[in-house]
């Protein structure tokens, strides 16, 4: 109950979030991503520099935890997180690229991985009496090359790369087969896969997929 005269106590206002406080989106840390990946294929981030980046971008909660990622980078694009005009043309956002785990077994069973998910320097490939797919035609390469080891027993391994990167192959088969088409990539700049390890009455078998090319940050993101 207020004295008689005195104004009533103002009821204090609900101050805005700060832009710095505000929810990262998955599109926001895929863009920082696309930064720090551009200036690591300059030159501008050691190795080291750049997995850590990529780790602290991809983990990051608030548009203040990104700003700081770029801060000392030139960038090619001005860096906003402001929401377009509803009259401006939007390209579709692609879905984040999912962390998976560098080891596939299938025993008895199968296993597949494909879509839109982030390879990293080494993956291991094990399949008894069972099948493991792997299709990088969609994957987002983070490193210049990518080993696959597989070991089949009475097992078979696929593996499917894109057309436009290099693919290798130093496996053995034993009562079975280890087939790798191998190619060189006219692009000095593309990944590099490397198929190795050993089909025991089993079968590898690693090969370009026709009319599909790696896209994403081919030159960009891979360095020399």
């Amino acid at each position: 109950m207020t004295k008689a005269g005195s104004a009533p106590a103002a009821r204090p206002e609900t101050a805005p979030v700060a832009e710095a406080d505000m929810r990262a989106s998955d599109a926001d840390r895929e863009r920082i991503a696309e930064l720090l990946r551009d200036a690591y294929a300059e030159g501008r981030l050691s190795v080291d520099e750049h997995a850590e980046r990529i780790e602290a971008a991809y983990s990051a909660k608030t548009l203040g935890e990104l700003a700081p990622l770029t801060r000392d980078l030139p960038v090619h694009r001005p860096i906003s997180f402001e929401k377009p005009s509803l009259d401006a043309p939007r390209a579709a956002p692609l879905p984040p690229a999912r962390q998976e785990s560098p080891m596939m077994v299938a025993i008895f069973g199968g296993a597949s991985r494909k879509g839109r998910w982030r390879v990293g320097s080494h993956l291991r490939a094990v399949a008894v009496f069972g099948g493991v797919e792997i299709d990088l035609t969609d994957a987002v390469f983070e490193s210049p090359e990518v080993v696959i080891e597989v070991a089949a027993v009475f097992g078979g391994v696929d593996i499917k790369v894109p057309e436009n990167v290099s693919l290798h192959g130093s496996g053995v088969g034993i009562f079975g087969g280890f087939d790798v088409r191998e190619q060189t990539s006219a692009d000095p700049y593309a990944p590099v896969v490397r198929v190795k390890g050993a089909a025991v009455f089993g079968g590898c078998e690693a090969r370009p997929r026709k009319g599909k090319k790696l896209k994403e940050w081919v030159r960009k993101q891979l360095g020399t």
